[in-house]
Order: C-alpha cells, then sequence, then structure tokens
C-alpha cells in the first residue's frame, strides 16, 4: 500500500526478530522487497525456548520459528544481527546457530532446532556482512572485501569453511580493522 500510494524509492524495509512467522508470509519477503533481518542465536533449543516459547506458542506455530532456511529458499534478503544488549554481541556463536540451529556449547546429542531451517555459512556470513551493509544503505562502501570499499574486516584463528560445521563456534578473532586501521589484537 505505501508503495502504492509513494512509488517505488529505496527505503529498503526490513522485518526484525523473526521470531514466528506465518508460512503465506515467507515468499512476501521477496516480493515486497523487504530484507528479512534475522537474531540467528536464539534459533536453537534453550530453556527459555523449550520451557516457555514452545508450550506458549503450541507445535503449530513453534515450528513457524526463525524460518531462515525458508526465506533463503524464497530468495528473500537476509541480514543479520545480534539484537544485543539482549543477547550476546558476538556473531560467531549466531552464525554457528544459523548454520547447525544448536548452540555452540550444547551438549552432545542436544536436538537440532527446526533443522530444515538450516543455512549454509555462506549465507550466513553474508547476512552479517553484505546483507546488513545493504539494510543500512551501505552496500556501495562495506560489506565485501572489494576495491574501493571500507576495509572492515576482522582475521580469524582458522578458516571456518575448512572444518566441520560444528566447529563454527570455536572460531576466534584475532585482529579487527575498521577503515584498514586495527583497533583489536588478541593478546
Amino acid at each position: 500500500a505505501a508503495r502504492a500510494a509513494n512509488g517505488r524509492t529505496d527505503t529498503r524495509p526490513h522485518l526484525a526478530h523473526l521470531q514466528v512467522v506465518h508460512p503465506d508470509d515467507i515468499g512476501r519477503f521477496r516480493e515486497l522487497g523487504a530484507t528479512a533481518n534475522m537474531q540467528a542465536l536464539w534459533a536453537a533449543h534453550e530453556p527459555q525456548m523449550d520451557d516457555l516459547t514452545i508450550p506458549f506458542l503450541g507445535p503449530e506455530r513453534s515450528a513457524w520459528q526463525y524460518p531462515f532456511g525458508d526465506l533463503q529458499r524464497s530468495g528473500a534478503t537476509l541480514a543479520a544481527g545480534s539484537d544485543w544488549p539482549v543477547s550476546s554481541p558476538d556473531p560467531i556463536e549466531a552464525i554457528h546457530v544459523a548454520v547447525n540451529r544448536v548452540l555452540p556449547d550444547a551438549a552432545p546429542g542436544t536436538p537440532v532446532f527446526l533443522p530444515q531451517q538450516r543455512i549454509g555459512l555462506d549465507a550466513a556470513l553474508t547476512a552479517y556482512t553484505a546483507g546488513s551493509a545493504y539494510v543500512n544503505h551501505l552496500d556501495d562502501v562495506t560489506g565485501s572485501i572489494t576495491a574501493g570499499r571500507l576495509a572492515d574486516l576482522v582475521v580469524l584463528d582458522r578458516d571456518p569453511f575448512a572444518a566441520p560445521t560444528e566447529e563454527i563456534g570455536a572460531t576466534r578473532v584475532l585482529e579487527t580493522f575498521v577503515g584498514g586501521e586495527r583497533v583489536y589484537a588478541a593478546r
């Protein structure tokens, strides 16, 4: 309705949290050009989810939670953030959950939360970099390692693509660069 009244502009609307999304709305993200802004860390079994949320929502609506895989398959643009200070600001932990749908420190045998909603590591990293740059109208200056763009990046202690996905959460940041200047180095 807003686009019909005002015309198409580069407003880049986005919906955040995406805890419960009705299946009929999944395709509407791409259709309307709305970015799916996810907080992936919450998409795992943990006490609040298991003891409070799932019983409150019931089986049908519980299965609609954090539908990252369905959104990606529908062609929606994904962006990602932490919702800090409500939860951890560590994107590595959230990327681990987006890919595995279990917390990084989950006990062996912990059930995967809605496994069909997992996304690949490439999609998760893109959501945290290019997706977030896009939704903030910064995709022409940052969000990817490209000549002429800001050199905002981190150096990791490993290649997260080279190990099993279950080890993504063990990845540590060694250095952080903002605008090409080192602002953090692990001791």
